[in-house]
């Protein structure tokens, strides 16, 4: 017992506690916001002049060990900073208390970022940029038979064709069922689609 006093009382001295054993007394409670009575978490609660205080947990509740007159500041982001007189009368060495906090707004200056490092680069720059496209030239670009045959050609099928697909040879299936299908050997139709996905370049790619 006497080892854990001494090792309270060395403690106190490492960190320049000074605390009379009289007006100790366990100050808990917790910290709200002043319009939605919402918990404020990680509140920074100081006793004015010393290195001692304590941090609100997820739910705004504190507790640490203070003196009577103590005067205790609250400081939170975005909230205007509060502080609390612990009163010098008191019958019991437990105290608690809701402390409110007010929102504060802070009002920044703006700050204009350009991508030019002078006002001589941004007139170059601005005098040499070629004239922005409007909504009907973007929209010939992007229907011009160029640009919608190489979509055609990478973009992956959608479900409503690959449904349609799959139906279709599942009709053709049932319309050959119990017979032999067709050979299009000698069928000009299909020669000429086989030469000119030879010559297209389409065979290839399948």
């Amino acid at each position: 017992m006497r080892l854990k006093l001494v090792f309270f009382a060395s403690l106190l001295s490492f960190f320049g506690l000074s605390l009379d054993a009289q007006n100790v007394i366990q100050f808990s409670g917790i910290v709200v916001t002043g319009d939605s009575l919402n918990p404020v978490p990680y509140t920074n609660i100081i006793v004015d002049n010393s290195k001692r205080g304590t941090t609100t947990d997820y739910f705004g509740f504190f507790s640490f060990v203070a003196q009577e007159r103590d005067t205790i500041t609250f400081k939170a982001l975005g909230f205007r900073e509060s502080r609390f007189i612990i009163p010098d009368s008191l019958h019991d060495k437990r105290y608690s208390l809701i402390q409110v906090l007010f929102p504060d707004t802070i009002m920044l200056n703006v700050v204009n970022i350009y991508p030019w490092d002078s006002r001589e680069a941004f007139r170059e720059a601005f005098i040499n940029a070629p004239p922005p496209e409007d909504d009907f030239m973007r929209a010939a670009n992007n229907l011009s038979p160029s640009r919608m045959l190489v979509m055609m050609e990478t973009m992956d099928r959608d479900g409503y064709t690959n449904y349609k697909l799959a139906a279709n040879e599942y009709t053709n299936q049932l319309y050959y069922a119990g017979q032999a299908p067709p050979i299009n050997l000698m069928n000009p139709m299909a020669w000429a689609s086989f030469i000119d996905a030879l010559r297209t370049g389409k065979l290839k790619q399948r």
